[in-house]
């Protein structure tokens, strides 16, 4: 019995591995390759968070068609996918040998034609219903039904001819779009169904193909696909959807998704992994500067000490002193002077050495981002938000040791955290009319910010607010990023905020004086004019105008180039201050 077990000659057993995976259904090579890259879930997540503003109706099926998988990681999917496709086209295929056009054509045409001998307009539409009838326009015919009681013959007869010009025109489609090669004659209700299975191949064999690329078989009509294929090939594929959808939840959670009752919320490590993401696609789509992305450090004296040293000079700081390195010039000094290598050591003023340090200059910057209702043409709200992102990446990551802070400007303007950036939105236009001219009085208690129309631009009060933030900062380098697509619309005089549309001069000359006291105070400011569909000469001069008297610069660009360009000039401008 021992011997048998140990099988006759001394050697182990075979493993049973094989029987056991079969059991249990276990396939190592259906799991997903651990080389091949994992799909950027919290990307997906943040675009659709960054378009909509929330999250509170991201599903599961929601993510799991934003995202891209690479279709190799599940080997299976490509032939199940295949032998599927070819399945439907041999379907299309022998349909499209087997019947003819022409005879379901001229019973179309005929049927039109009997049913329009038959209907007699009454009298005083004769000429609209020959001017229709002659035109052939459904529409036309049906105008002139919504003009009869519905009870009338006239009215019947009107819905009988637009069902049979329907017809005619729905037979006449099918033989254009689909090349038929056989000889049997088809019917006008067999052509209609012989049409509608056709372009549900059509939809289905579209399907397959998206799904095979992107590894999405959520975008598969399974029910539809249930009446042509296989029951076990439609099994397999639900399988495979239910692997994929595991795979997705379980690279949601490591990308810092949390599944909640209402879809996905977004956490710290995913809002990080977004901002890596960015900055990597950024760097990677900037042509690459000739001195290279990362600075030298600029020697002096600051906070990080570095290996090397140098001489004492009058002014540097004792504590930058590398004393090991002193007491070895003191005693090999104190030596040379004796002669004899006495055991007294005195350390002189050419003895001492002091560390090297990196010189970190500290930058504040504040970003103005325009929200106004003309900014959502475009989309232009979602690449100032990415940019905001980006660049708050970019520091965090890059600078740390400089200020940013953000601000929403709309009718009013408001700063706002980071972590709100994601859920802003362009504010609803409210009021319709050519011109407007309002003014409230917001220290009047009766008065709320709810009340107020939100679409107007106050560039003058996003000023100000930056101005005071960045008075507080302990540095000389301060500036304000301007994001905007064209001039003010609203200001402040003293509690009074004023709304006018068209741009009026009054705002302008208060957005100017605001512009103006942030550059007496050493503030730069940089605009960012976004192209707009409305936008003119006027909108350009007020940027030049406003970048003239305050020194500042004026950058045209839009779309995702805006990322691009205000991330880059930051670190321009960041070298510029270094240096």
């Amino acid at each position: 019995m021992g011997g048998d077990a140990a099988g006759g000659d001394g050697r182990a057993p075979k493993s049973p591995g094989g029987l056991v995976h079969s059991y249990q259904r276990y396939d190592p090579t259906k799991f997903p390759s651990p080389t091949a890259p994992p799909p950027d879930v919290s990307g997906a997540a943040f675009e659709h968070m960054l378009m909509y503003g929330d999250m509170s109706e991201f599903t599961e099926e929601q993510l799991a068609n934003a995202i891209k998988i690479d279709p190799s990681m599940f080997p299976q999917l490509g032939p199940s996918l295949a032998a599927i496709r070819a399945m439907l086209e041999e379907r299309k295929r022998k349909i499209l040998e087997k019947y003819e056009t022409s005879a379901a054509q001229r019973e179309a045409a005929e049927a039109y034609g009997d049913q329009l001998k038959g209907t007699k307009p009454p009298r005083g539409l004769e000429g609209d219903f020959e001017k229709a009838t002659r035109r052939e326009h459904i529409r036309d015919l049906e105008r002139l039904w919504y003009k009869q009681e519905e009870q009338s013959a006239f009215a019947k007869d009107l819905l009988r001819l637009i069902d049979r010009l329907s017809d005619k025109y729905q037979v006449e489609e099918l033989a254009s779009k689909y090349n038929f090669t056989g000889r049997e004659e088809m019917t006008v209700p067999e052509a209609l169904e012989i049409k509608e299975e056709l372009e549900k191949l059509d939809e289905l064999l579209q399907q397959l193909k998206d799904a095979e690329k992107n590894a999405q078989l959520g975008i598969i009509d399974m029910e539809e696909l249930s009446q042509y294929a296989d029951p076990g090939d439609i099994e397999g594929l639900n399988r495979l959807q239910e692997e994929i959808q595991d795979y997705i939840k379980e690279q949601a959670e490591q990308q810092g998704l949390a599944k909640t009752r209402d879809g996905f919320k977004l956490g710290p490590k995913a809002f990080k992994l977004f901002q890596r993401r960015l900055l990597q696609e950024i760097f990677a789509d900037l042509e690459a500067a000739r001195s290279g992305r990362h600075q030298g450090p600029i020697i002096g004296e600051g906070a990080v000490e570095i290996e090397r040293t140098k001489p004492y000079e009058f002014g540097d700081s004792a504590g930058q002193m590398d004393v090991p390195r002193t007491i070895v010039n003191a005693a090999v000094r104190s030596a040379q002077r004796s002669g004899d290598g006495g055991d007294r050591v005195r350390v002189s003023m050419d003895d001492i050495d002091i560390h090297q340090t990196k010189n970190n200059p500290k930058c504040a910057t504040s970003v103005l981002m325009d929200m106004s209702g003309s900014m959502r043409f475009d989309g232009q709200y979602i690449n100032c938000k990415r940019m905001a992102l980006a660049l708050d990446g970019l520091i965090r990551s890059e600078y740390p040791g400089d200020f940013i802070s953000f601000f929403e400007v709309y009718s009013l303007a408001k700063r706002r955290d980071v972590s709100d950036i994601p859920t802003l939105l362009p504010k609803p236009v409210s009021i319709r009319s050519p011109v407007v001219r309002l003014k409230a009085d917001l220290s009047d208690t009766d008065i709320s910010e709810v009340m107020l129309p939100q679409h107007f631009t106050n560039i003058q009060h996003g000023l100000r607010l930056a101005r005071q933030v960045l008075a507080v900062q302990d540095t000389p380098n301060r500036q304000i990023m301007l994001i905007t697509d064209g001039l003010p619309t609203a200001h402040f005089e003293g509690s009074e905020l004023l709304l006018l549309y068209p741009p009026d001069p009054r705002t302008e000359q208060a957005t100017m004086r605001e512009a103006q006291l942030c550059a007496r105070e050493g503030i730069t400011i940089n605009i960012f004019l976004l192209p707009n569909w409305g936008q003119t000469s006027e909108d350009v001069q007020f940027a030049h105008r406003v970048a003239e008297q305050t020194k500042g610069r004026v950058f045209f660009t839009g779309g995702r180039d805006l990322d691009r360009f205000v991330l880059w000039d930051y670190v321009r401008n960041r070298r510029a201050i270094i240096g």
